[in-house]
């Protein structure tokens, strides 16, 4: 019953009260952005959800597209703005996610959506991290993110999947809080700080 239909219900009112609550800073940080990304304020990228259903992540476009003399994108450290560098930090990047959340492509809380290339690299067991929506945060994100490995990160999505309940969302959203909050990890990204996922060898 939860998880059919009580979560879908509360994902779509409490991503629509967050987005007009955080309304003002979302147009903030979109006309910065605007500003200093060349007209380009948001990140759009192809990600598997529900079912392995392909959507496009929305979220605030953090790096400019520079490329070196062979038309490479430059690195991290030199492709993050000043604006990028404090959304990042203060975890404000991830707001327009919450317009992923009320389409229902996503969810507050769940398995993190990751590469579509990475589909054909899972095992049957992994597999079954798309058995929900992905989330905003998740098991695996409070409990070490990128220190931890691949295979103990989906070891916690499927345990996520087996056991979710509103006790354990509740959980994760107050352990989120307190991580953005403590400022624990808010400046990583699964594809910019973990190793590319190679498959299970």
């Amino acid at each position: 019953m939860y998880s059919t239909f009580i979560k879908r219900f509360i994902d779509f009112f409490a991503a629509l009260f967050g987005l007009i609550l955080l309304s003002p800073i979302f147009i903030i940080v979109t006309g910065l952005l605007f500003l200093s990304n060349n007209g380009k304020p948001f990140f759009f990228q192809k990600r598997p959800g529900k079912n392995e259903r392909i959507f496009s992540i929305i979220k605030f476009k953090s790096m400019n597209d520079k490329r070196d003399e062979h038309g490479n994108l430059l690195s991290f450290e030199h492709r993050i703005t000043k604006v990028g560098a404090f959304i990042r930090k203060y975890s404000l990047d991830e707001i327009p996610q919450l317009i992923n959340v009320f389409k229902g492509d996503m969810s507050l809380i769940g398995p993190r959506p990751l590469l579509v290339d990475y589909l054909p690299l899972y095992n049957n067991e992994q597999k079954l991290r798309h058995k929900v929506r992905p989330g905003i945060t998740g098991w695996a994100q409070v409990n070490g993110r990128n220190k931890i490995s691949w295979e103990k990160k989906f070891e916690l999505d499927v345990f996520y999947v087996n056991n979710i309940s509103f006790f354990l969302d509740l959980k994760i959203l107050f352990s989120t809080i307190k991580r953005v909050i403590k400022k624990e990890d808010v400046n990583s990204s699964e594809n910019l700080n973990m190793p590319f996922f190679t498959g299970n060898n």
